[in-house]
């Protein structure tokens, strides 16, 4: 009850703020996030993170694939292989690509 309680006197608390701070903080906020979205070294970053996300979970799902043989469940199989696929495309969810 006292965690409820916490996250809604923050979540007021914010509410004002933010309508105190108005239409502009929010403007200048969003903008700066854009920028720092299209940065290339940002892009490069997050690119390089999901690719390497990906490896891992590869790995992760031989390593239990092996341990539990066929009882992987066929949804699960399916997804890995579409990751595998789309890992030469161009773009990913985000948008981003890989160069």
């Amino acid at each position: 009850m006292r965690y409820r309680l916490a996250f809604i006197a923050g979540l007021a608390l914010g509410y004002v703020l933010g309508t105190r701070a108005g239409r502009e903080r929010y403007e200048q906020l969003k903008k700066s996030a854009r920028q720092v979205a299209q940065n290339p070294a940002v892009r490069n970053t997050a690119e390089t993170a999901a690719q390497q996300g990906r490896e891992f979970a590869g790995k992760a799902y031989h390593a239990v694939s092996e341990k539990v043989g066929d009882h992987v469940p066929d949804s699960v199989s399916q997804r890995v292989r579409s990751l595998r696929e789309r890992t030469g495309t161009g773009e990913d969810d985000w948008g981003t690509s890989n160069t």
